[in-house]
């Protein structure tokens, strides 16, 4: 299932991802414009992969908590998170990013790593990843941090 919408809703992301990332996206509507994107993030979701719009990543981002997992990362790694999150493979972060495959890979085990995501476990972890980033949210007293 691929949303299309007018209006950043960071719930309804959240809704529509819910505990499993797999078959679905959102973007918003201005995307469409971008054929080679909006192909790509068809074909990903068909794929059973997801997509989510940059603009969407990069919000919920900007709402992150102070002293939150997150702040384990490095800037590259919440990069590569951030890419994660809008549903590209390692060969498309590798892409987007200007590095080699290998270094996504080296980030993304970093990241599991200080995430906490430990290999044996049943759950697919670059979804458990990706819910992580998207569901930290401000704290009660609004505080943000933007690190994009």
């Amino acid at each position: 299932m691929l949303v299309l919408s007018q209006y950043y809703e960071e719930q309804y992301a959240l809704d529509l991802i819910g505990g499993r990332a797999e078959g679905v996206g959102y973007l918003l509507k201005e995307r469409v414009g971008d054929v080679e994107s909006f192909v790509d993030a068809v074909t990903r979701v068909a794929g059973g992969g997801s997509a989510l719009d940059p603009e969407v990543v990069g919000r919920m981002l900007g709402r992150r908590r102070r002293n939150s997992t997150l702040d384990r990362l490095s800037p590259r790694e919440r990069d590569v998170l951030a890419a994660m999150a809008e549903g590209k493979s390692n060969h498309g972060i590798a892409r987007g990013l200007l590095v080699s495959q290998a270094a996504v890979e080296k980030h993304v085990t970093s990241i599991f790593h200080k995430l906490e995501l430990d290999p044996g476990q049943t759950e697919h972890r670059r979804v458990l990843a990706v819910l992580a980033y998207l569901r930290d949210a401000p704290n009660a007293e609004g505080d943000r941090t933007r690190v994009i």
